[in-house]
């Protein structure tokens, strides 16, 4: 169970504040992995931080009995000082996984060589996202929160990371946002539209999908 009940989010702007989520109330299926679609600004990105906890809203209350991953495009907790190799290691201690494992997984899915074991300030945004997206798929959580990464990378690597992310979603549910409406259709079963503070949800990925189109129109 993931649910949200009448979550509201403002931030301030230079003439006041503006709303960007404003009363949500939605539940989550279990098992499914749920398109987030909207305009750039619609809220995609903040609801996937409150639900992963890493922000709080200003009124409303999520309730779960999942494990929940952090967003996995979001990059901005690891130590810059340390390296690769460390924060996989240091992540591995907080989850409760087994340090080897985790680490010797995401040296192989994340494909950065020698920087792996460099500091992670000398990242590129690129190389910081493949790190954190390895991270999370190493991690069997019960919801995976997953924000445009695997559109990263080369045509290879997004192959890749569609494959382990498909893998992992036959025992897991995922909360995606991505531009891309053709990974949308190949990643996701049902979708969410944001739109002016508001949710709407749809069990037809399709209709979702339409739907975010002819706002976008």
């Amino acid at each position: 169970m993931l649910r949200c009940d009448h979550i509201t989010k403002s931030f301030a702007v230079k003439n006041g504040y503006k709303t960007v989520l404003d009363d949500v109330s939605v539940a989550f299926p279990d098992g499914k992995s749920v398109a987030l679609l909207g305009q750039n600004g619609a809220g995609k990105s903040t609801l996937l931080h409150i639900i992963a906890g890493t922000l709080q809203p200003d009124r409303g209350t999520l309730t779960t009995d999942r494990s929940i991953s952090w967003p996995v495009g979001f990059a901005g907790s690891f130590h810059g000082e340390m390296t690769g190799a460390q924060n996989v290691r240091f992540i591995a201690r907080i989850y409760g996984v087994d340090t080897y494992e985790l680490e010797g997984f995401v040296e192989d899915f994340a494909e950065l060589g020698a920087h792996f074991n460099m500091p992670v300030r000398s990242y590129s945004s690129g190389m910081r996202s493949r790190l954190a997206f390895g991270a999370s798929m190493g991690i069997g959580f019960d919801t995976y929160l997953v924000d445009e990464v695997t559109a990263v990378g080369d045509q290879r690597f997004r192959r890749k990371s569609r494959a382990v992310f498909l893998e992992r979603m036959r025992n897991a549910g995922a909360l995606v946002v991505n531009h891309d409406m053709n990974q949308i259709r190949q990643l996701c079963d049902v979708g969410c539209v944001l739109h002016n503070g508001g949710l709407e949800y749809f069990d037809d990925l399709g209709d979702a999908i339409a739907r975010h189109e002819a706002l976008m129109a």
